[in-house]
């Protein structure tokens, strides 16, 4: 069992970390972004969608399956370790929310958006996007660490 949980904790750290990671550099894009006029926002939101939804998907599906599993395992023992994992799946959660809720559908209609001739609320639609996409970005850092604090931890003791 120790071996299952070993294997599940690292693959659950290693696509939570590539889709923190992930996230961070779409966040470090999006600020640069926010210097130019909505004709340059709107081609990069367009080059941005092609693949990142994606890689997005490709990272945070497997991160959360593999942080359900890892309180499935962990469960029992209740140490500190479960509870981090516990926290990492409940912020992993979180961002898949709020990109449901919030990010997916601002993508979407994105996608249809102008080059030439954006909406005229593009500013105040590229804020609303990009605030929850640092929302997203500190809880999936945040899990990322919890995960790794979590991995470094003792099982507790048989029969605790």
């Amino acid at each position: 069992m120790n071996r299952v949980v070993g294997i599940a904790r690292f693959v659950c750290a290693l696509f939570t970390g590539t889709f923190a990671g992930f996230l961070v550099g779409v966040l470090v894009l999006e600020l640069a972004l926010r210097g130019y006029d909505e004709h340059v926002y709107t081609q990069v939101r367009h080059v941005e969608l092609v693949r990142l939804d994606d890689l997005a998907s490709a990272t945070l599906v497997p991160a959360l399956l593999t942080a359900a599993l890892l309180v499935a395992l962990t469960a029992r023992g209740r140490g500190r370790g479960f509870w981090l994992t516990t926290a990492a799946l409940a912020l992993l959660a979180t961002v898949f929310v709020i990109s449901l809720l919030v990010n997916l559908p601002i993508n979407g209609d994105q996608v249809g958006w102008s080059v030439q001739a954006p909406p005229r609320d593009w500013a105040g639609i590229r804020d609303e996007w990009q605030i929850a996409h640092a929302a997203r970005t500190a809880a999936a850092v945040v899990a990322f660490g919890c995960l790794l604090a979590a991995a470094m931890t003792r099982p507790p003791a048989r029969g605790r």
